[in-house]
């Protein structure tokens, strides 16, 4: 039988309305104090307000809200309640800080700096958003939605529709301010990744060799790492083994792959980047 859907406890709710409200007011400031005034636009549902907000000249935040607002239906549908909670939670305060801070004076009026510090912290605000369940542009809904029904990856959907929204604005604003926000985009979307998974990057290890049982207990005894058989058979050969999966640090791979080819030099290693690494035991035992 499956369990029911556990409920958040107050610690936890009063965590992620902490973060999300921190999130949205970044993103606020990333917007009307740095990007907008320096005619500085970003992707997505943000980047088609703010080009709506100047041809129209109304308030940034009301394109924010009434935009978004048909995504939000959406991300119940395709994500769940919680989400869409969330998401209307943080698009609601970022609105109004918005509008709170449409008359604040911008910290620069030098494009390059606005780029730096308001790519900084609307990386910031956003990844803080998507890190505690919510999210504040309807595009990656949309893009999720999209690549159902055509089968292009949700990456490149994203990509196409920001090509589309950097061309507008160039025409808006001038090419100028449409190439700055490429590169105000681009940082945004690393520091948000950075955000969202974390400084701490983690790799998977799945190695394949006859000496599974010593080089197992040598990532045990000189990285301090715990290790996992999983069962194989050879799809050729047809002979059973083990193959030992594990989870190191970045900085721990080198040392691992020259522990593995000091026993075996010919043992198959397969990596891959994990986003994050969640229960388990993960912490490092005693290095003998």
């Amino acid at each position: 039988m499956a369990k029911t859907h556990r409920k958040h406890s107050p610690a936890d709710l009063l965590k992620k309305f902490i973060f999300i409200t921190a999130g949205a007011v970044l993103m606020a400031v990333a917007l009307e104090v740095f990007l907008v005034p320096n005619d500085i636009i970003d992707g997505g549902i943000t980047g088609i307000s703010i080009v709506l907000s100047k041809i129209t000249t109304l308030p940034l935040g009301i394109f924010l809200f009434i935009i978004n607002l048909p995504f939000l239906f959406l991300g119940y549908k395709l994500i769940g309640k919680t989400f869409a909670i969330s998401t209307l939670y943080g698009i609601v305060v970022m609105s109004v800080m918005t509008q709170i801070l449409h008359d604040v004076q911008p910290f620069t009026n030098e494009k390059i700096l606005a780029v730096l510090f308001g790519g900084l912290i609307l990386g910031l605000g956003v990844g803080l958003v998507i890190r505690f369940g919510g999210s504040l542009d309807g595009t990656e809904i949309v893009a999720i939605l999209l690549s159902k029904k055509t089968r292009i990856p949700v990456g490149q959907i994203i990509m196409i529709m920001n090509v589309f929204i950097f061309i507008i604005a160039g025409f808006v604003f001038g090419w100028d301010s449409a190439m700055y926000s490429i590169f105000a985009y681009y940082m945004a979307s690393k520091v948000m990744d950075i955000v969202v998974e974390g400084l701490n990057e983690s790799k998977s290890v799945t190695i394949i060799s006859s000496e599974y049982e010593e080089i197992s207990q040598t990532i045990r005894d000189r990285l301090g790492r715990t290790t996992t058989f999983i069962y194989a058979r050879g799809g050729y050969s047809g002979e059973e083994t083990q193959m030992i999966y594990c989870v190191v640090t970045r900085l721990e791979l080198s040392k691992l792959k020259s522990l593995v080819h000091e026993i075996d030099p010919k043992a198959f290693i397969a990596i891959e980047h994990v986003s994050d690494v969640l229960g388990g035991n993960f912490e490092k035992s005693a290095i003998h």
